[in-house]
């Protein structure tokens, strides 16, 4: 992508390219999140203790997350921006289905990690892209929107693996080999896309500033650093203390599992109910960011508690804490990047993405392992670690809000 493509290069409106850019999404969803559905069960079958599933799922988080800052850079320096995206996703689409042929742990953990790898180098691109076309549609409901059609995914994809496990119990094999038929979907619908917008940067018109600004924003990226104000690096270490009090799905259905709660089957439909109510909130509370602002936070430490019930003795409880989990994992996913974008100008956008990624990896890492290490010592335990955290969370995010201008 280079900003001296012509405007008559783009053929999609924004809100068009914002679509299809999310039905790209839906289907990898039902991909990687499929996948993430039942990764804790499988390893569960192939012999993981509680602290394994854990440490995996949070070490997943941090690559998927963390790498993210590399790959902003190197975004930001080769302005490649839709050879990233594509990459990534190939990345994803090809490593998924190989988990359940393995039937060892090790390489399962190998490829999962490679999976999770293809979203860190697709992210930083991929939000950036996005957030071009967003400039004329409104931030929050863009981003939003986005994450409805992507959570969209995120429920037909563990659907159908229940119907699957459903059908041959226990068969994992089978369930991540089906999604082969998404995964070249995504790939197809990406390239298309890629050929009718070859530069989304022509949705975005000049910001205020001037001609300064635009100069400021140009040399950005030729200097290969982000100019990055204080008040996002304040943001992102309260996402950071955030996303440390947020315990991973896998582990959630790990305890569903292995204490008997729900079956195989029931497990992705967990899953696909927590995607379903994420995709809710995501919609929801992005328009609600359009309209009151990045306080809409504050809502993300007090569910995060809250989801902790997920690790009771009781079925019903199961499910209600993962519903909850869902509207928590909404939000980060939606609205803290539409935050982002009024932070940071455009030419900068790929390296605070990076960042925020990066630290929003780094504290699912610490909640990874401190709660897979908590789980094993008893729920009481792992209760009040969760409790602490957001605590010290929504007073970092508070903080924050403070020193922000509305």
């Amino acid at each position: 992508m280079t900003a001296s493509s012509s405007p008559g290069a783009t053929r999609l409106r924004p809100w068009h390219f914002i679509l299809v850019f999310g039905i790209v999404s839906l289907l990898a969803d039902m991909v990687y999140e499929g996948a993430r559905s039942i990764i804790g069960p499988y390893l569960a079958t192939l012999g993981a203790s509680a602290t394994i599933v854990g440490v995996v799922a949070g070490a997943g988080e941090f690559i998927g997350y963390g790498l993210r800052v590399v790959t902003g850079y190197a975004v930001v320096r080769t302005h490649r921006y839709w050879t990233w995206t594509i990459l990534g996703y190939a990345l994803t689409v090809l490593s998924v289905p190989l988990i359940g042929v393995t039937g060892v742990l090790a390489p399962a953990l190998l490829l999962y990690g490679t999976e999770r790898l293809g979203k860190a180098v697709r992210s930083p691109a991929k939000d950036t892209l996005l957030s071009h076309a967003s400039a004329s549609t409104g931030r929050g409901s863009a981003f939003g929107v986005h994450q409805a059609l992507d959570q969209t995914g995120a429920v037909l994809g563990p659907l159908l693996l229940a119907a699957v496990l459903g059908w041959r119990d226990g068969d994992y094999a089978l369930a991540f080999g089906v999604l082969v038929v998404p995964g070249v979907l995504v790939l197809t619908l990406l390239l298309w896309l890629r050929h009718r917008v070859p530069d989304p940067l022509v949705y975005e018109e000049p910001e205020e500033g001037g001609a300064e600004t635009v100069e400021a924003e140009a040399a950005a990226p030729r200097a290969g650093r982000a100019h990055l104000p204080g008040r996002f690096w304040l943001y992102v270490a309260a996402v950071a203390v955030l996303s440390a009090g947020v315990a991973s799905f896998p582990l959630l259905a790990y305890h569903a599992q292995t204490t008997g709660l729900l079956t195989d089957p029931q497990v992705p439909l967990l899953f696909a109910a927590a995607m379903l109510i994420d995709g809710a909130s995501g919609l929801v509370m992005g328009r609600a960011y359009d309209r009151l602002g990045p306080r809409t936070l504050l809502l993300v430490p007090i569910a995060a508690a809250a989801s902790a019930i997920a690790f009771a003795d009781s079925a019903a409880l199961v499910w209600a804490g993962v519903a909850v989990w869902g509207i928590v994992n909404g939000v980060l996913d939606s609205t803290v990047k539409a935050v982002v974008t009024e932070l940071v100008p455009s030419a900068s956008r790929a390296i605070a993405f990076g960042w925020l990624a990066f630290v929003r990896g780094v504290g699912l890492l610490v909640a990874g392992a401190v709660l897979g290490f908590a789980y094993d010592q008893g729920f009481a335990v792992i209760l009040a670690v969760i409790l602490a955290a957001n605590a010290a969370g929504f007073a970092g995010l508070v903080a924050v809000l403070r020193r922000a201008r509305p």
